[in-house]
């Protein structure tokens, strides 16, 4: 049973907790930097990035997620876990966190707002099972992707919305609110 780590200092972290019981997993809320330990698998979930940023700085998670990252921790970020991933926050505040672990630019509720939320279907490369139902509120519009990542999902109008690099997979949209467990499985190898 692997054990995975959810970061719950703001956003969804029920939602994700569902999710990964219905898979089998060992979860662990992670408030501390000493909740990573012996995590195998870590997720960043949607929220307010400038906020979640801002309390993993004080609560010194955010030195210790880097570490995690660059240790090769796979990692599920969405909608706001997304931003976090991200090597550049296009419209982020001087001291917006992210961790650089995926090299793509990324606007902040790139949609617009609460208003401008919407849910439709996504083929995703790798999942079997037909198109994942995909709920975007508020969420980042993905601008510009690297060379070494890997698009698995595109909108109809050939937006990125998850993308992946090396350990670390995002996702603009929260596949954790369509009761599809696929993205949460193909990202954190479960």
């Amino acid at each position: 049973m692997r054990r995975v780590g959810i970061l719950a200092l703001q956003g969804d972290v029920g939602e994700h907790r569902s999710v990964l019981d219905s898979l089998g997993a060992d979860v662990v809320e992670v408030r501390r930097a000493g909740d990573l330990d012996g995590v195998d698998a870590l997720v960043l979930p949607g929220g307010e990035s400038t906020t979640i940023g801002l309390l993993m700085a004080s609560s010194g998670l955010d030195e210790a997620i880097a570490k995690a990252l660059a240790g090769g921790i796979p990692v599920l970020g969405t909608c706001a876990g997304m931003i976090l991933l991200a090597s550049e926050v296009v419209d982020g505040r001087h001291d917006q966190k992210s961790f650089s672990a995926i090299d793509m630019a990324v606007r902040r509720n790139g949609y617009g707002r609460q208003v401008a939320s919407f849910e439709t279907d996504l083929a995703v490369a790798g999942l079997e099972g037909g198109p994942v139902r995909a709920v975007f509120i508020r969420a980042p519009v993905v601008e510009r992707v690297g060379p070494g990542v890997e698009v698995l999902a595109r909108t109809s109008d050939g937006i990125p919305v998850v993308c992946r690099e090396a350990n670390a997979t995002a996702c603009s949209f929260h596949p954790e609110l369509a009761g599809d467990a696929r993205i949460h499985a193909m990202a954190l190898d479960l």
